[in-house]
């Protein structure tokens, strides 16, 4: 895998337990076939379940192009309404081409 990407807000979606994978994913589909990579910002049980459905919904919406891709996970802090809270940041990146024959 590369090196971690440069931080790009405009590669950053934040997902909510509410959020619909299949959006998500059409998301992170397009941002991973212009930049390469996406970063995905969930606070929650619920939020970091419907991003890694969507990341698993992304990689067949991907599948076509020959591209795979596979995320990092790591923890952060952010401040809401003055409470520090842990919210956990999933790094998206290609990881692999897929051979044409292996569609």
């Amino acid at each position: 895998m590369s090196q971690s990407p440069e931080y790009d807000p405009d590669a950053v979606l934040k997902v909510a337990a509410q959020s619909h994978p299949n959006a998500i994913a059409g998301a992170i589909a397009g941002i991973i076939r212009s930049r390469g990579h996406v970063e995905i910002q969930a606070i929650g049980p619920g939020a970091i379940n419907q991003a890694i459905k969507a990341v698993a919904v992304a990689r067949g919406y991907l599948r076509p192009d020959c591209i795979e891709i596979g995320f990092i996970p790591s923890f952060f802090e952010v401040t809401i309404g003055g409470q520090e809270r842990t919210a956990m940041r999933l790094l998206v990146e290609v990881h692999t081409a897929i051979a044409q024959d292996e569609i």
